[in-house]
């Protein structure tokens, strides 16, 4: 191969030779430098050489317009360096790609990790939540702890369901964090944050910061968004010092001699769908949600049991009284639910408050939530001496002791015979005359 040494005129002038799809032309000044042109004019500098065991290989140092000749020969250089030093350029050039490949990629991870929002990273913490299981139960988390995180961190604007027609939800606590770059959310800025939401509403603030927390904690095991927040974002002395200190509702129930008016206001409404469910759920002690989600097919007449939806424990058992089973038994049966609602969407009763709120104030009773029915129970029980594990288990309560969380789990016969007292207590202190023993032979005369 000639070789001449290569000029700016020389380089410029080469053109490829007629009849040929490329033309070289050698630097005798770097061995195995060449200056490659095509015939569509493409025109590059490349580098060929031989390996030590003989192979020969040709490598593109890069476009003649981006290179000139001093850099062009010092690149040659280089490459026969390597073959001197016996590497073979080619895999050089590749790790040397890859590595650059793997620096743009962890360069883009970077940046993709300083613009996540908080809200992104929370939409991926509820789906780990929806199917994790819980390491403190063992067991999925439910629908309410679900709802209540995205509650939280809800924007609001959405019609209220328990409202009049018109109102829309309020943002929750979390929703001012939620737009927030993930990198942003440091110990000052929750510590702002709480300082505005404690002042506005303090047990709310301190419902969102238990889950912010539980949130933090889980991102810094997330390989996607670990090492982005700061611990010190949720236990920092000054955080932890502005966390209102949860303080239980007191609540309030309905006193023994409240029971008579109680009942005969609520016996007297004229939807007898929220009459029964009212009485229910003062009977049973259910949650709102969890009596009113009861379906036909949750009730045995026979062998007088309901089966709840629990939201703890997913489902729970209990005896169908015999004054409750009579109520029931005389509701209409429009669908699924029990306690049904024609004007609903999901065709149940969706509000029953304002029937609660007329009947209580026809009787000319101090104000009653729906969950203070559920209170009453657990009070009002306590006269016929009932023993409190006996009301916990009919409630849904989470056992308090060892043994009635280890060893006790009584069958659905003792709670019936606990949970019939209780019934017929309450029946005489508001008057109302019931004869069960009738009413249980009635019932298995209409399954015959």
């Amino acid at each position: 191969m000639a070789r001449v040494k290569f000029t700016a005129a020389r380089v410029r002038d080469f053109v490829c030779e007629p009849g040929r799809q490329q033309s070289f032309l050698w630097d005798s000044e770097a061995v195995g430098l060449a200056l490659r042109v095509t015939t569509k004019g493409a025109r590059s500098y490349v580098f060929q050489a031989s390996l030590r065991d003989g192979r020969e290989f040709r490598l593109t140092i890069g476009k003649q317009r981006d290179w000139d000749i001093a850099h062009a020969r010092e690149r040659a250089r280089e490459l026969q360096r390597l073959i001197d030093a016996g590497k073979d350029p080619r895999e050089e050039k590749r790790a040397t790609m890859e590595a650059d490949r793997a620096a743009a990629e962890a360069r883009r991870q970077a940046a993709q990790r300083d613009d996540v929002t908080v809200r992104e990273a929370w939409g991926v913490y509820l789906e780990h939540l929806r199917t994790a299981i819980s390491p403190k139960t063992k067991k999925p988390r439910s629908a309410r702890y679900l709802a209540d995180h995205e509650a939280l961190a809800s924007p609001g604007g959405e019609p209220r369901k328990r409202a009049k027609k018109g109102t829309k939800t309020t943002a929750g606590p979390l929703a001012v964090l939620m737009p927030l770059k993930l990198a942003d959310l440091t110990a000052a800025r929750v510590s702002a944050w709480l300082e505005v939401e404690t002042a506005q509403r303090p047990t709310n603030a301190a419902h969102a910061y238990r889950l912010l927390k539980a949130f933090i904690r889980w991102s810094a095991d997330h390989d996607d968004y670990a090492g982005i927040v700061s611990a010190d974002a949720w236990q920092s002395a000054k955080v932890r010092g502005l966390v209102p200190q949860s303080k239980a509702k007191a609540g309030g129930a309905l006193q023994r001699e409240q029971l008579k008016s109680w009942f005969a206001a609520v016996r007297s409404l004229d939807n007898r769908v929220a009459s029964a469910y009212l009485q229910a759920t003062l009977i049973t002690g259910a949650r709102r949600e969890e009596m009113a989600s009861l379906k036909w097919t949750d009730l045995d007449f026979r062998w007088r049991s309901m089966t709840i939806a629990d939201k703890v424990e997913g489902q729970r058992t209990i005896p169908l009284t015999p004054y409750l089973a009579s109520v029931l038994d005389a509701l209409p049966r429009r669908n699924e639910w029990v306690f049904s609602s024609p004007q609903a969407e999901d065709g149940k009763i969706a509000e029953p408050r304002f029937a609660h709120n007329r009947a209580l104030a026809a009787a000319g009773l101090p104000h009653r939530t729906i969950h203070d029915l559920r209170r009453s129970l657990a009070s009002l029980s306590e006269w016929c001496e009932v023993p409190t594990g006996i009301t916990a288990q009919l409630q849904g309560h989470a056992p308090s002791a060892l043994r009635e969380k280890h060893y006790v789990r009584r069958p659905l016969d003792l709670l019936r015979l606990w949970h019939d007292r209780i019934e017929a207590w309450m029946l005489e202190q508001a008057g109302i005359e019931f004869d069960a023993a009738v009413q249980q032979t009635g019932a298995l005369h209409a399954i015959k």
